[in-house]
């Protein structure tokens, strides 16, 4: 069992930037990818930001996504359009079941229902990545995602401090 490390609760900023995906999956992985991209690369987080890889731990975010005022989510989005195009939208437009706006089968939007089951009702947004290809068994990213990373990066900064 995953056990939320005691420095994420502890040291709880007000906006969280989570990555989630497999990244044994090839594309599955790339908000795991980008949080890496953020953590080792860029210098310019806000200090009331904190950022978090999630992998594919599910319900298990609970407790790191608890009492944030804002909470950005970086993953693949499946929804038919061009690999590397870049979606920003409230969380709220997730729907349950098979839709355009589909990240895993655990359910982004089941962790979010949760959170507010819990009485907490953080300003929710989501940063979608089109993947190229989900099936591979292989870690990486493809040409065509690698690309958009910096273009991500920017949006997931400007979603956070908007």
């Amino acid at each position: 069992m995953y056990a939320v490390p005691l420095r994420c609760i502890l040291q709880q900023k007000e906006i969280l930037i989570l990555g989630i995906g497999n990244i044994l999956q090839k594309d599955d992985g790339i908000g795991v990818h980008i949080i890496n991209e953020l953590q080792n690369s860029w210098g310019d987080i806000p200090e009331n930001v904190e950022i978090v890889d999630g992998g594919t731990i599910g319900l298990d975010l609970l407790p790191v996504m608890k009492a944030r005022k804002k909470i950005i989510i970086v993953d693949a989005l499946k929804n038919g359009d061009l690999p590397g195009s870049i979606y920003r939208f409230p969380a709220d437009h997730l729907v349950s079941g098979n839709n355009i706006l589909s990240l895993h089968e655990v359910g982004v939007k089941r962790i979010i229902d949760m959170l507010k089951l819990m009485g907490d009702c953080p300003l929710v947004e989501i940063i979608g990545i089109v993947p190229e290809d989900i099936s591979s068994l292989e870690i990486g990213l493809s040409d065509s995602l690698k690309e958009k990373i910096p273009v991500a990066i920017e949006c997931i900064l400007e979603a956070a401090i908007s």
